[in-house]
């Protein structure tokens, strides 16, 4: 694009210097009196100022096309910008939430296995207890029968040594 400009340019520029350089030698070579000489080359550089103002027209035209198509793409371009920005806020506080929302889902269930924990170790705690507690009766029971058998043992030795 920006050599298809730079050609235009050079385009006309040498159209115009052409233009005036080959009215001029047409001129210089015709055959006329000086006054009817000076009239046409006059007229030749009218003619000349007068394509030189229109394409200057026409490259103030074509110049404040692209402006406008420029300034037309740079509020697009910030446009898309802006809802680009919007966009990735929600998303990003949309992540966030969620991420939240499972990490206080994890914090809920890992309270609520500490605490299944402390419940079963207290379930356990208490049947050891009962279970000490049958074994110790079990351990006295048997202590006294060992004791009620020793002193039959030890009465019936008594007995004998009489």
């Amino acid at each position: 694009m920006g050599e298809n400009n730079i050609n235009s340019k050079d385009f006309l520029i040498g159209s115009l210097i052409g233009g005036v350089v080959g009215a001029s030698v047409a001129l210089l070579f015709a055959p006329k009196s000086g006054r009817e000489l000076r009239e046409d080359l006059n007229k030749g550089a009218e003619e000349a100022v007068n394509r030189a103002n229109e394409w200057k027209d026409s490259a103030q035209e074509i110049g404040l096309e692209w402006k406008e198509k420029g300034t037309e793409l740079t509020k697009k371009a910030v446009d898309s910008t802006e809802d680009l920005r919007k966009t990735i806020v929600d998303k990003t506080q949309d992540l966030t939430q969620t991420v939240q929302d499972k990490l206080d889902d994890k914090k809920k269930e890992a309270a609520e296995a500490v605490e299944d924990a402390k419940e079963q170790a207290q379930d356990l705690a208490d049947d050891a207890k009962e279970a000490a507690d049958k074994a110790s009766d079990q351990v006295k029971k048997e202590a006294d029968k060992a004791s009620d058998k020793a002193k039959e043992v030890a009465d019936k030795a008594a007995d004998k040594a009489k």
